[in-house]
């Protein structure tokens, strides 16, 4: 089985080589293609405007001056000698739970691979308000990665469909378990939004990650990982409003 793994973290990231640790108990076909730095936040972004530059660091290790969206494509087109058989995308420093995936690289770039029909899963591992810096641990992702990734291996996926996996911020042992749950809803009206100035006295923002008030429905990703449970989210790409489109049509039929 051929594997292509990526991140929105950037090639060098620890939870990169966690993902590897996780696809080798399962090939040992891996590929890497990845940011060549963190991009974070990128979303589902297409680098138009400026070109993009390969970067080889070893024999199936590559990186891209670009966003996760960029490095998945050249991996297809560019870097792998056929199509692989799996896109993982992570291990990311950091939750993409609820509506946060709309932004997140992580998630965008298992898209990327839903998108060319390839089976693709998104991981990231959730941390604390304590962990900063270097000192978020990936214990849970790196216990239980293989344990949630063997059984969707044998598992048929619909159509443009991807599957988002995070890991609870604790100790690998005291994981209570996998949770399958839906995508949940944060609440941003009282979001993180940092303002001061630069050394030269000029105003800048800085959007803060934390202080977003949580409103966790029953089996949602938010409730799971507040239980302890590794969430498992299927996402599908289809943003159509099913339930509007009738009323849509009858405005425009008068």
């Amino acid at each position: 089985m051929r594997i292509l793994l990526t991140n929105d973290d950037g090639i060098n990231a620890p939870g990169l080589y966690v993902l590897e640790k996780i696809a080798a108990q399962f090939s040992d076909d891996i590929w890497i293609c990845a940011p060549h730095e963190e991009q974070s936040g990128a979303g589902h972004s297409l680098s138009l405007n400026r070109p993009v530059r390969l970067r080889q660091h070893a024999e199936k290790r590559f990186s891209v001056t670009g966003t996760p969206t960029d490095a998945v494509t050249m991996g297809l087109r560019k870097v792998l000698p056929a199509p692989p058989d799996l896109i993982l995308s992570g291990v990311n420093r950091g939750a993409n739970l609820g509506d946060d995936i709309t932004y997140s690289g992580t998630v965008s770039a298992a898209i990327e691979g839903a998108l060319a029909g390839v089976r693709s899963i998104a991981f990231s591992q959730v941390y604390s308000k304590e962990d900063v810096g270097e000192d978020v641990s990936f214990d849970a992702a790196e216990t239980w990665g293989a344990k949630v990734l063997r059984p969707l291996l044998d598992m048929p996926f619909t159509e443009r469909t991807l599957i988002n996996v995070n890991f609870p911020p604790r100790p690998a042992a005291e994981v209570a378990g996998v949770r399958v749950a839906r995508q949940g809803f944060h609440d941003y009206a009282r979001g993180s939004l940092i303002e001061s100035r630069d050394p030269r006295g000029f105003p800048y923002f800085w959007f803060g990650l934390h202080g977003i008030e949580h409103t966790p429905g029953h089996e949602t990703d938010l409730e799971a990982i507040a239980d302890g449970f590794v969430s498992v989210t299927p996402l599908h790409l289809d943003l159509t409003h099913d339930a509007s489109l009738a009323a849509l049509r009858a405005c425009y039929a008068r």
